[in-house]
């Protein structure tokens, strides 16, 4: 039985495939990864943080990006693809500017098939960049919320969120956000 051998795949060959492909991919130590699509309450949930952080970023030089904003997480090899991303007076990567290189909150709206690499690889990446002070993991099937923050040591502090009178804060962004504004038009199913 023969198996078939992986070609590696350099980041910038990766980007040329990337701008040119119709759907998106990840990219991680070498490979592309297609990303599949969302729920109905997967979308809600993302569009609805952006939205609330696009409203408050208005006189800012401030912006929130959804899905198809990539990050740069290092130079050894991850390119991702967050379902939400704040930069405070963003940079990119090349002339491109599809690549972001600082951002400053990363939120992931987890699912059963990604949730693991989330909170862990993912995450793991994610904290290898300077300018991330915040990383959020939004569940959607019920209420709850985790929000990770860099302390001035390194060190991360977790804070968890389950009810819609409370309120997650950014402070190196100065903004928040509401789980009702999060959670708005969302419904859980009775299963727990």
């Amino acid at each position: 039985m023969s198996t078939a051998e992986k070609r590696f795949i350099s980041p910038q060959e990766y980007l040329t495939l990337e701008r040119a492909s119709e759907i998106r991919h990840e990219y991680y130590n070498g490979e592309m990864f297609a990303m599949s699509g969302a729920s109905r309450a997967h979308n809600l949930v993302a569009l609805n943080i952006a939205r609330s952080l696009m409203e408050q970023f208005e006189k800012r030089d401030c912006e929130a990006y959804m899905a198809d904003m990539r990050v740069k997480v290092d130079k050894k090899g991850l390119y991702t693809y967050p379902d939400v991303v704040t930069a405070c007076s963003p940079e990119f990567e090349d002339d491109e500017f599809d690549t972001l290189i600082n951002p400053r909150v990363i939120i992931e709206v987890l699912s059963k098939s990604t949730e693991g690499y989330d909170r862990g690889t993912k995450f793991e990446m994610y904290r290898r960049l300077p300018t991330l002070q915040d990383y959020v993991l939004v569940s959607q099937d019920k209420m709850h919320v985790e929000q990770f923050q860099r302390q001035p040591d390194g060190r991360w502090i977790l804070e968890e969120f389950d009810s819609l009178e409370r309120t997650l804060a950014f402070e190196t962004s100065n903004c928040t956000l509401q789980l009702a504004d999060i959670y708005a038009k969302v419904q859980f199913s009775n299963q727990s």
